[in-house]
């Protein structure tokens, strides 16, 4: 039985985008194919939840291989992009001091519900369950077309 969504997609307007990929990048420091997320969509600072995005193309670097003939966007890739969603708002509220790496620490109670295919956008919630000086926790899911198609607890390690 799938969770309940941390957050009613349905309240939120999904097509204005609060910040594009550029404004990621001057958080994150993944570039290039190893950029797994589009645009942020929604923050909500007091609730501690924040939503992003990606768009997953038929030309993406994946596709070809994953699989021939019928892609299919690799789990692997969805725990990245939620962790990348989770390391930026980690890092974005821990104000202009934050000078440390975050690393990927861990990832519990994950859960692929459906496949995830060209042509969609897929939305990803994270919302902080705790945070320390040296680790972070975040309940993550991810939607395509308002389905909840995964979900995971992703850590992250500051270095």
């Amino acid at each position: 039985m799938a969770s309940k969504p941390i957050l009613d997609l349905g309240t939120l307007d999904l097509e204005t985008v609060i910040a594009p990929a550029e404004e990621i990048r001057k958080v994150l420091a993944q570039r290039g194919r190893l950029e797994m997320l589009d645009g942020i969509l929604y923050e909500d600072i007091e609730a501690e939840v924040l939503v992003g995005f990606k768009d997953i193309r038929a030309d993406d670097w994946w596709a070809c291989d994953h699989f021939p003939g019928r892609p299919v966007f690799p789990g692997a890739l969805l725990i990245e992009s939620a962790a990348q969603l989770a390391s930026y708002d980690y890092i974005r509220h821990r104000g202009t001091n934050f000078t440390g790496n975050v690393g990927f620490g861990g990832v519990d109670g994950t859960r692929f519900r459906a496949a995830v295919v060209p042509e969609s956008r897929v939305i990803f919630v994270a919302k902080l369950a705790r945070a320390r000086a040296s680790m972070f926790r975040y309940e993550t899911q991810a939607f395509v077309d308002k389905q909840l198609v995964f979900e995971a607890q992703i850590m992250g390690v500051i270095f």
